[in-house]
């Protein structure tokens, strides 16, 4: 039996949803950079966490953006087989544009030859994962460019191994420097193909801060790449230390046996996402 949602209920949630990703961050990183605090022996990195920190706190006491890039708008769609929305991606479009109206967000989407601002701030880019169960989640993210800029897919030899993959993520993070706004989150996508593995790093960051993959091998290298990011130096906002990065997260998918694609999904420090269950 098909369960109907509301159109005017997936409208509302989208609505109070994006507004508050834009302008409280979230406990799981509030903590992440409490931790790094607490560890960090950098004095100046230190200065520049107690401010995002503060910033964090300001901006939620306030009603403010956390940052003047309200983003473009990501949108997970988490939906069960019985689950029926008429004109779901309508209600989701309609509720981001009410939260950039209702909630003063910057709009930040353009025509990307012409550069004519849509003024709504859609529409959003949205994925829809099909489930069996009766399911209907949705999470939002309001992706900062800075941070997006910096990402990088690379085809990879599959001869180029583990390591290659390490080097690979390794490079692209030293190359990105301070662009992104460190301390940064990574999702990184291995395997699948072209686009498989840019979705899936994507999707990498959805994941709760600081949830290790299930599997034991991935969450290792996971370790092993957050570890090493941390050994460069970068440190908050480029001021140097040891908090360059706040998290690895990898997701994988069977590819091809002559490839190997990797992709490299950068986050800024202001790690915006809301996650809404609806059943």
């Amino acid at each position: 039996m098909k369960k109907e949602i509301p159109y005017e209920e997936i409208v509302f949630l989208i609505k109070e949803g994006y507004i508050k990703a834009c302008k409280n961050l979230s406990q799981e990183v509030k903590g992440a950079f409490k931790k790094a605090l607490e560890k960090e022996e950098n004095l100046l990195a230190k200065v520049v966490l107690e401010i995002l920190l503060e910033n964090a706190e300001i901006a939620e006491k306030e009603n403010l953006p956390l940052c003047q890039d309200t983003g473009i708008p990501v949108v997970w769609v988490k939906i069960g087989e019985s689950i029926r929305v008429n004109n779901l991606e309508k209600a989701i479009n309609e509720g981001l544009y009410l939260a950039y109206k209702e909630g003063f967000l910057r709009a930040s989407v353009c025509d990307p030859l012409t550069r004519k601002n849509t003024n709504t701030n859609t529409p959003a880019i949205i994925h829809y994962e099909i489930v069996a169960e009766d399911v209907f989640e949705i999470y939002l993210m309001p992706k900062g460019c800075g941070s997006e800029n910096m990402s990088a897919l690379c085809m990879l030899s599959p001869s180029k191994g583990i390591e290659g993959i390490k080097e690979f993520v390794i490079e692209i993070v030293k190359k990105a420097g301070p662009n992104p706004c460190p301390p940064i989150i990574l999702g990184v996508g291995i395997g699948g193909n072209f686009e498989k593995s840019a979705l899936i790093s994507k999707k990498a960051l959805f994941r709760p801060l600081g949830k290790k993959h299930p599997n034991p091998e991935i969450a290792r290298l996971e370790e092993e790449l957050l570890k090493e990011i941390n050994n460069l130096g970068i440190g908050p906002l480029g001021f140097g230390g040891e908090t360059t990065c706040l998290g690895v997260h990898i997701e994988t998918c069977p590819c091809h046996i002559a490839s190997l694609p990797v992709a490299v999904n950068i986050q800024c420090h202001s790690a915006r996402i809301v996650r809404i269950k609806i059943l």
